[in-house]
């Protein structure tokens, strides 16, 4: 149930207005989600900006994914579950593993590491085991790339809250968490 109405670009004002249009230009349509922000237009411009940024990261866009779906299947976030899946398969994950990703799993060692610590951060609340890292780092992962992996599920437990407090309708073919959890 919606209980914070996206706006449109019509309505927004200037400033949301602009970062509106630019997301539509770069997705041909503005999720709910961003029409939602748009209600507060600062809010909006800091998460376009610390998503734009680690979009840039060091990480390829199938593992940004595949974090996203863990976080959003960790928060039960149907919103971000169904976004990320179909984001997912346009950056070349398949379904099944898409399933798994949402459940924290993968059929791939080293997105399994990288769930893993994802999972922890997610449960722990960022208090991450320092056995945790070692591991990482015994299998080549960089300060920098541990630090993007915290970034990435930082901007998705944003996300994921912001979806549970706006209760934002879902515009993308529905997954729920529940079922995917559940298979």
């Amino acid at each position: 149930m919606t209980r914070i109405s996206p706006i449109t670009a019509e309505q927004a004002d200037p400033k949301a207005a602009e970062l509106l249009g630019n997301v539509k230009s770069s997705l041909g349509m503005v999720p709910n989600i961003f029409g939602t922000m748009a209600n507060a237009p600062a809010l909006l411009e800091g998460y376009l900006g610390l998503s734009g940024a680690l979009g840039s990261s060091s990480l390829s866009a199938k593992l940004n994914e595949q974090i996203a779906l863990a976080v959003a299947g960790a928060n039960q976030c149907d919103y971000c579950a169904s976004a990320h899946t179909a984001l997912g398969a346009m950056a070349g994950v398949d379904a099944a593993e898409m399933t798994r990703n949402l459940a924290g799993q993968s059929a791939d060692h080293r997105t399994q590491l990288v769930l893993d610590f994802v999972s922890e951060i997610v449960g722990t609340r960022g208090q991450v085991s320092e056995d945790r890292l070692i591991e990482l780092r015994n299998h080549d992962f960089s300060d920098q790339q541990l630090l993007e992996i915290f970034g990435q599920v930082m901007v998705n437990i944003f996300t994921n809250y912001f979806n549970h407090l706006a209760g934002t309708e879902i515009d993308f073919p529905v997954v729920t968490t529940k079922a995917a959890l559940a298979a």
